[in-house]
């Protein structure tokens, strides 16, 4: 399944990095200003995965159903984290054991790959440039470059497509069943890791094509070990 694959997707959020801690301090800094009450880091743990909007509005409920929010609420808060996450992006979030020296070894094996996530580009760019990893992609997608994001297949198509490789010849590389979803859709296997953001469930129940402790086992995976 592995033998043809040329390009990878890498998720961001759950597969290279932890980024709940600072996600957690903006949010709380944007419910402060409305006067509604703080969230637990535990909790915004099982929303990370649908896209800024969803996260905001769960927030705002304090519930995984997000779609109770207040709409005129919403509009007033969206700003209010946006500039709360621009001051957060990377004063708590660090990269996963294992992320750096996986990057460094593909890389070498000559992969090229791609950061796909449903963070807008705008906060995903220069969280991968404070923590040392933004020059291993060759670029970044995030939720807002595509009409839909995953598990629309959609920004996986564009990924392929910058990088110029046939879909089927991609890996995705991710935490959820966002990203498994998105890479059924798309024509393209997937791979996960076990310790990232799926709303609290086992990524086994989503049936990735193979499941791994860490990035760094992905070369061996792909056979790319020399």
């Amino acid at each position: 399944m592995f033998q043809n694959i040329t390009a990878l997707f890498f998720d961001l959020d759950g597969t290279l990095v932890d980024s709940v801690p600072d996600l957690t301090a903006a949010l709380n800094a944007m419910l402060r200003q409305l006067d509604l009450p703080v969230r637990e880091e535990a909790q915004v743990r099982t929303w990370v995965g649908n896209g800024m909007d969803n996260l905001i509005r769960r927030a705002l409920v304090g519930a995984m159903d997000g779609n109770r929010a207040d709409p005129t609420l919403f509009t007033h808060a969206k700003p209010l984290y946006k500039a709360a996450y621009a001051e957060h992006i990377s004063v708590y979030s660090v990269l996963y054991p294992g992320v750096h020296d996986g990057l460094a070894k593909l890389r070498a094996a000559g992969l090229p790959m791609a950061c796909v996530t449903n963070k807008p580009a705008e906060f995903a760019q220069p969280l991968l440039d404070r923590l040392g990893i933004r020059g291993f992609f060759a670029t970044v997608v995030g939720g807002d470059c595509v009409p839909q994001p995953k598990p629309a297949p959609d920004s996986l198509w564009l990924c392929a497509e910058r990088l110029g490789i046939p879909i089927e010849q991609g890996l995705m590389v991710g935490d959820s069943l966002n990203d498994v979803g998105a890479a059924r859709n798309a024509g393209c296997p997937v791979v996960c890791v076990p310790y990232g953001y799926n709303h609290g469930y086992s990524i086994h129940d989503a049936q990735p094509d193979a499941v791994i402790d860490s990035i760094v086992e992905l070369p061996t995976l792909l056979g790319r070990i020399t």
